[in-house]
């Protein structure tokens, strides 16, 4: 029969093994973010973030740097802000860049 001083113990370390193990099932730098670059028809490139627990799209795109905020869509994804707008569907991704037509894209 088993002290309780040595169930005890015994407790404190099974606690200590399961939260180091959590620890390092849960720091997966692979699922951290994801970046993903795009050449559209028109010769745009463009380099797009996204980062897991924020519904933003983070792009970089002519040099500089824009933060797109997720818009409601009836199908996919829409995300638009400082005169740039992504729609992502199933048929592929989408790109208005300030007074340019809209481009199909698609990863490179």
């Amino acid at each position: 029969m088993i002290s309780q001083k040595a169930a005890g113990a015994w407790a404190v370390r099974a606690w200590a093994v399961g939260f180091i193990a959590g620890i390092f099932a849960t720091a997966s730098p692979a699922s951290a973010q994801t970046f993903e670059t795009y050449r559209c028809a028109d010769g745009t490139r463009f380099l797009l973030a996204f980062y897991p627990y924020d519904s933003r799209a983070f792009m970089q795109i002519d040099g500089r740097e824009v933060t797109l905020k997720k818009r409601l869509a009836l199908s996919g994804r829409r995300y638009s802000g400082s005169g740039v707008s992504l729609i992502m569907t199933s048929a592929g991704v989408s790109l208005r860049h300030i007074r340019r037509p809209i481009t199909a894209c698609g990863l490179s």
